[in-house]
């Protein structure tokens, strides 16, 4: 029998199979994350956010960014701006390249952003706030969505009067960071927060927060009542969190944590995609912060960390994983002559985290 908690969730006339969501993560949500995330399971998977006035510049660089695949559905595309007329422009862009949903960002902290009065700054003007979202929703077909954080500090928690706001414009769905704009990543993220939101409106309302494992997704629902839980960097070298979460959800199975080899091969995979979407050279450069995310955990992963460190193209991070799965080198007095790897004398953990 399918868990209350695993259930389908509609937002708009898009239904998400189950409630696990991928968060939009700028610089890392690319066509290649979001796939590996989407075949371990993602209910739905978001890009990082775009321009509204790069897009409606129609840049090239950033127009490169819509690209969305069939394997991916349900896919979201998420933008941030501040002028309703350009967002609403933008929007269309995203409804043509082939997006399922639109997603606005309200939620970045970044200086940059923040200096243009976009992203969790736009939280401190909400007539405005509510101009956009209106104007995005009169613009497209495709659900319209937005995340937010609860207010820019404490003093100024305002998540559920926007809610109700965008609500009332005719958003499909919020999800709700449950941290402010000056904490940025810092402290606990409160779901009270998300609590309040949900009690204050009646479209879906999806949680985010300090959800890296199984057990604090089922929290989340239970405590809170949100309609869905987006993961963000609990899924960073660890796409299998969606897959492994869903289990749990429905069946109360704690399934194991990858071994050494299988987060291998997700690496691997991880590059091959990225030199399929976005080439060679700029596959090599990005798998360096998602290498070391894939080695969390793992035996003598400082040292491995330390050699992926210094790869600049895709054999050369081959080279190195598969080194790190032969033991090699033995000796941790010196390093193995083509990889650099100094490992503690004794083979490699066939065992995950």
């Amino acid at each position: 029998m399918e868990s209350s908690l695993a259930r389908p969730l509609a937002i708009g006339g898009v239904r998400l199979e189950h409630p696990l969501v991928l968060a939009p993560m700028a610089g890392v949500c690319n066509l290649a994350f979001r796939l590996l995330c989407k075949e371990q399971g993602a209910a739905l998977v978001c890009s990082g956010f775009l321009s509204a006035d790069g897009l409606a510049r129609e840049i090239d660089p950033v127009l490169r960014r819509l690209k969305v695949s069939d394997r991916e559905r349900p896919v979201s595309i998420q933008l941030f701006g501040t002028e309703p007329d350009v967002v609403a422009r933008a929007a269309r862009l995203v409804e043509a390249a082939g997006a399922d949903l639109v997603d606005f960002n309200l939620g970045c902290p970044v200086p940059k952003v923040l200096k243009a009065e976009a992203g969790a700054a736009l939280m401190r003007a909400p007539d405005r706030a509510q101009r956009v979202l209106e104007a995005m929703v009169r613009a497209v077909k495709i659900p319209v969505t937005v995340k937010m954080r609860a207010g820019w500090d404490d003093r100024c928690i305002n998540v559920a009067d926007l809610a109700r706001r965008f609500e009332a414009v005719g958003v499909a769905a919020v999800a709700v960071h449950a941290r402010t704009a000056l904490q940025r990543r810092h402290g606990q993220a409160r779901w009270g927060w998300i609590a309040e939101v949900k009690a204050a409106v009646c479209i879906p309302v999806i949680g985010n927060g300090d959800v890296f494992d199984p057990p604090a997704a089922r929290r989340m629902l239970e405590e809170t009542g949100c309609d869905g839980v987006m993961i963000g960097r609990g899924a960073l070298g660890n796409p299998w969190i969606f897959r492994r979460t869903l289990h749990y959800l429905s069946t109360g199975e704690l399934l194991p944590e990858p071994s050494a080899e299988e987060r291998v091969a997700m690496a691997l995979r991880h590059l091959d995609l990225l030199v399929e979407f976005e080439g060679v050279r700029s596959a090599g450069l990005e798998m360096r912060r998602h290498a070391a995310c894939y080695t969390r955990g793992l035996p003598h992963s400082a040292a491995l960390r330390r050699t992926l460190e210094t790869c600049r193209d895709p054999d050369d991070y081959r080279r190195v994983f598969e080194a790190y799965l032969a033991g090699r080198p033995a000796d941790g007095d010196r390093a193995h002559p083509k990889t650099g790897i100094r490992l503690p004398s004794g083979s490699v953990s066939r065992t995950g985290r």
